[in-house]
């Protein structure tokens, strides 16, 4: 029987639904960075117009630019935003017409009261409103030892299931940074950067009878645009932590564990598919969408420079107000984050499968 949602954000046992349905059939949901109102409305556009489903989800820095720069309290800004930003998913995302899951990114060992923030604004929502403000929180404690990681991990999970809500943790470090969480790569050894299969059994078994808990796997991945030959991609190593798993519990899943492939923008089609094949069934995109914004801004800009610098154009006494209309120029920025996404929808398969009714 086909899955089918409610549309607007999911969480709780229909998350755990739309991960399972990803993964049986073969597709993935882009994870896309959001930092205000242009880029949530963009990626809602573009989920909809492909007919999928998708995952908004904010960095900290992200969470505190869309509270706004003249907030002072840099604390209350991340959470404030990152508050603001999901109301502002939950209210729209059913009039798209798609299923949303709203997560929060990277959240190093400074970074872990603002999970725990979230967590506590998040029962007050869930008294008022009957539903959790967020579907998953990130932890990423990758660059610590792997008990401290799991420690760690498995107190806020305890946590998060109280909610009907899940979280996703790192093993392994993904190279690159990610708003001021993560290691330049020529500071990494090339080791780390591959995810040991006993690390992904030993998190399976420490936090599997808490709750759901999904694992952003490195397997040389990096954030940003690098040159090739900086990493090797290995999806193979999703496979083999797969297999270790499975044998080593007698499973009969395939996939017991649902992966997460950080890093995703540049990376190479055939490596996206592989991905996919072996557990993941979502992919982060930032660095190609914070582009394709500044892109479509920057082509406005240079086709109407003198909307720019005057009010009237001084050889022809045009009024610009037209052209100088921040919507003008910040609609383009939004068209290029949906035609970028239109990529992402087709290059992991999702075009076409939404589940939401």
């Amino acid at each position: 029987m086909t899955l089918q949602l409610p549309s607007g954000v999911v969480f709780g046992e229909e998350y755990q639904k739309l991960v399972k349905h990803c993964k049986s059939n073969r597709f993935a949901l882009p994870a896309v960075n959001v930092v205000g109102t242009n880029s949530i409305n963009a990626v809602m556009e573009a989920a909809a117009k492909n007919g999928s489903d998708v995952i908004i989800q904010l960095s900290n820095g992200g969470a505190a630019y869309y509270a706004g720069q003249g907030l002072e309290d840099g604390d209350a800004a991340k959470l404030l935003g990152a508050v603001s930003a999901a109301q502002h998913v939950h209210l729209l995302a059913k009039h798209y017409g798609i299923c949303a899951i709203l997560h929060t990114d990277h959240a190093n060992r400074k970074l872990v009261p603002w999970v725990d923030a979230l967590i506590d604004y998040g029962h007050d929502y869930k008294k008022t409103h009957g539903v959790p403000l967020f579907s998953s929180h990130m932890l990423d404690l990758s660059e610590e030892s792997l008990e401290d990681n799991l420690n760690e991990s498995e107190r806020l999970l305890k946590r998060a299931v109280e909610l009907d809500m899940s979280i996703e943790i790192e093993l392994g470090i993904t190279g690159g940074e990610e708003d001021g969480v993560g290691s330049e790569l020529d500071t990494i050894d090339n080791s780390r950067l591959y995810t040991q299969p006993e690390d992904v059994l030993a998190s399976y078994d420490r936090l599997s009878g808490i709750g759901h808990f999904s694992v952003a796997a490195s397997f040389g991945n990096v954030h940003g645009v690098y040159k090739p030959g900086n990493v090797q991609l290995r999806p193979e190593i999703l496979r083999e932590s797969q297999k270790h798993i499975r044998e080593a519990r007698n499973l009969s899943e395939d996939n017991p564990m649902d992966f997460v492939f950080h890093g995703g923008s540049g990376s190479e089609v055939s490596a996206i598919k592989d991905a996919i094949d072996f557990g993941v069934f979502k992919m982060n995109i930032d660095t190609d969408t914070q582009f394709a914004f500044a892109k479509g801004v920057g082509s406005y800009v240079d086709e109407n420079p003198a909307a720019f610098k005057y009010q009237i154009h001084p050889e022809t006494e045009e009024p610009l107000k037209k052209k100088y209309d921040p919507r003008k120029w910040l609609r383009e920025g939004e068209n290029s984050i949906v035609s970028r996404l239109e990529q992402a929808f087709d290059e992991l398969g999702s075009k076409g499968k939404s589940v939401a009714s």
